[in-house]
């Protein structure tokens, strides 16, 4: 994909990137995640280095952990293999490379043997991509995973804000996701959604509202779990976003609002969850800050609602 004039004003407005090891994952998780049967699961995430997305996005904080160039042929299998053996036991494996997972610059078909042996153990795989790259690599490699794990893909959809849609330089309308929807439950492979809160181009005082309506449209088109994730500063790009007042970065409370009217329409049928990953750096009252974040993790393990806290040192008692 070549770069367009869009591409290069976001990337000479990064920082510095940071030297990435692509033999070495750069992290690794285990946590409790609930599921649409209400079942707890295991799942073990490897962050995992390499080539960069190609889409360039406006609000994206991945490319930090990627590499200039593609994928050399068996880093990504290297990098879960090591983190394998001095991981947890769990029941899914989230294998998140900061690119897209069916872009074979980023991983290379060499190396999808031994992913599938190292998937066997586990019961599900997730891995991430751009809806314009879910065709028939998805289908063969999850096919290649039946009998053992089911393969979950995990897309990006954002948001349906029709203006910030077309300005996040994601290169991604609602049909194209559509369609990448339909294909994954014609071929009976579960979806994953991410869906930005306080997206660029929305105005501030609808952003939890847009937030929750994109959450609706991604339960009624088959997602199986929605993770809300708070846009994050730091890219150069959304600082200048921001000054031109088309950004304005997501708060705590905005974070609770969307999650506490998601659930509510979720109805058992998806499960939706708030990325609470440097949860602690969006703007919020010191005092309640921690208290705040504890709930929203008990919230997205339970997935029922709890009364939200006061907290008197907040404006109006109920920040």
């Amino acid at each position: 994909m070549s770069a367009s004039a869009t591409d290069r004003r976001i990337r000479s407005l990064r920082p510095p990137k940071p030297v990435v090891d692509v033999w070495r994952a750069h992290g690794s998780l285990v946590e409790e995640e609930r599921r649409p049967d209400g079942t707890m699961e295991r799942a073990l995430t490897i962050f995992l280095a390499g080539a960069e997305c190609p889409f360039t996005c406006s609000f994206c904080d991945l490319w930090r952990w990627t590499i200039d160039g593609p994928t050399p042929a068996g880093a990504i299998a290297k990098q879960v293999r090591d983190t394998l053996e001095t991981s947890l036991p769990a029941a899914r494996l989230k294998l998140y490379n900061a690119s897209n997972f069916f872009d074979r610059r980023a991983v290379p078909d060499e190396d999808l043997d031994a992913l599938v042996d190292l998937a066997r153990p586990f019961a599900g795989v997730t891995v991430e991509s751009h809806a314009r790259t879910i065709g028939d690599a998805t289908l063969n490699f999850a096919k290649r995973l039946r009998g053992g794990a089911r393969l979950e893909v995990a897309i990006g959809l954002e948001t349906i804000h029709p203006e910030a849609t077309r300005n996040l330089n994601k290169r991604l309308d609602l049909e194209r996701f559509d369609h990448a929807a339909s294909f994954l439950r014609d071929n009976d492979i579960d979806l994953r959604v991410f869906v930005l809160l306080g997206a660029p181009y929305v105005p501030p005082d609808e952003s939890v509202d847009w937030t929750v309506r994109t959450v609706e449209y991604a339960a009624q088109r088959g997602a199986d779990v929605v993770s809300i994730i708070p846009v994050r500063g730091g890219n150069g790009e959304l600082e200048r976003l921001q000054s031109v007042g088309h950004f304005a970065p997501p708060t705590l409370t905005q974070l609770e609002r969307a999650l506490d009217r998601s659930l509510a329409l979720a109805r058992g049928t998806t499960v939706v969850t708030a990325d609470v990953w440097d949860a602690d750096r969006l703007p919020a009252c010191d005092h309640c800050v921690a208290e705040r974040i504890d709930r929203l993790r008990r919230l997205n393990i339970m997935g029922t609602a709890e009364e939200r806290m006061d907290c008197f040192a907040c404006e109006g008692g109920g920040h």
